[in-house]
């Protein structure tokens, strides 16, 4: 099992990614979505979380990332994921998500 790692950086003034690591499942779901809220506090243009690094995630690290995305729309503020390996991209395909999250190739790309 690969914990899950969570890394926080301001590429620039608006511009909030977190970019997590290994395994988003029950174990770290509350974590992220702590995190994500504490971010959220700050009202930023562009919140990013980016699943490079992730290996697995469930319905448990879905269901932040839905919860997140809704605060987002009711915040005003752009919410957007970069996209993972096959596994990670497999799950959000499964569960109908495409049309949903504005996907960025990588946190440079928020400009746009």
């Amino acid at each position: 099992m690969a914990r899950l790692t969570l890394r926080t950086d301001r590429p620039r003034r608006g511009v909030v990614c977190v970019a997590l690591g290994g395994e988003f499942d029950l174990s770290s779901a509350y974590r992220v979505d702590a995190e994500l809220r504490s971010i959220e506090q700050s009202e930023p243009d562009t919140l990013i979380v980016d699943l490079r690094d992730l290996v697995f995630i469930d319905s448990a690290g879905l269901s932040r990332l839905l919860a997140a995305h809704r605060r987002a729309r009711r915040g005003g503020w752009r919410f957007a994921l970069i996209r993972g390996p096959e596994a990670v991209e497999r799950t959000l395909r499964m569960a109908a998500t495409e049309e949903r999250f504005l996907t960025l190739p990588d946190p440079a790309a928020a400009a746009v």
